[in-house]
């Protein structure tokens, strides 16, 4: 993991850019309501629970999650993992109110399903852009890889075994649960892969 040293104009804009198209996406996703990815799902749902905005309930969650990372994981902090900490839930919040303001709500499967896919593919998109700038992780995800780290737990089952937390969250207190899950559970690594070799590595400079 890079250091605050090592920053550059192209990541930043790569963390930035990366993490608007993750929120955009996840709005695309909440509109399509076929699902969010776990964390998401889980959030999104638990915000209906309280009078705060989305964007400030994500911060509060995000707060919670980083005091881990902060103990356990300090290595992983970075600009990254505080552009996504304050920026994803603002982007998530408009664009969910920009796309259920502006657009009648989806009837069929088809659109929806076209909807999930495009929702992947700008996700997919900005992961792999803040990914490749490898500077900071974002709190959340910071939990697998300290668990990885800690324990011998592979990386791999500590991430199943929090998104399987997240999910089981967001089903129980009746958040949607569906075809986007599965998108977002199976679609994003191939995805991600892509735009690395194709867009991300080309347009952020390795050290």
């Amino acid at each position: 993991m890079n250091n605050w040293k090592q920053m550059n104009f192209r990541k930043v804009m790569g963390i930035i850019i990366g993490n608007i198209l993750i929120g955009v996406g996840i709005g695309i996703f909440k509109y399509s309501h076929m699902g969010n990815d776990p964390f998401s799902a889980m959030v999104l749902r638990l915000h209906e629970f309280q009078p705060l905005s989305y964007a400030l309930f994500l911060i509060l969650v995000n707060s919670f999650f980083f005091l881990w990372e902060l103990i356990f994981g300090r290595k992983y902090i970075g600009v990254g993992t505080i552009i996504n900490w304050f920026l994803v839930g603002y982007v998530v919040q408009y664009s969910i109110e920009f796309l259920e303001g502006n657009f009648p709500v989806l009837e069929s499967f088809l659109i929806r399903l076209v909807t999930v896919i495009i929702g992947v593919l700008i996700t997919g998109l900005g992961i792999s852009l803040y990914q490749t700038a490898d500077s900071g992780v974002a709190p959340f995800d910071s939990l697998p890889l300290i668990v990885r780290d800690r324990t011998n737990i592979p990386y791999f089952w500590a991430r199943i075994f929090f998104d399987a937390i997240c999910a089981a969250v967001a089903f129980f207190a009746g958040g949607l649960i569906g075809l986007g899950t599965l998108a977002c559970a199976f679609g994003f690594g191939p995805v991600v892969s892509f735009f690395n070799k194709t867009v991300s590595e080309k347009l952020i400079p390795a050290d």
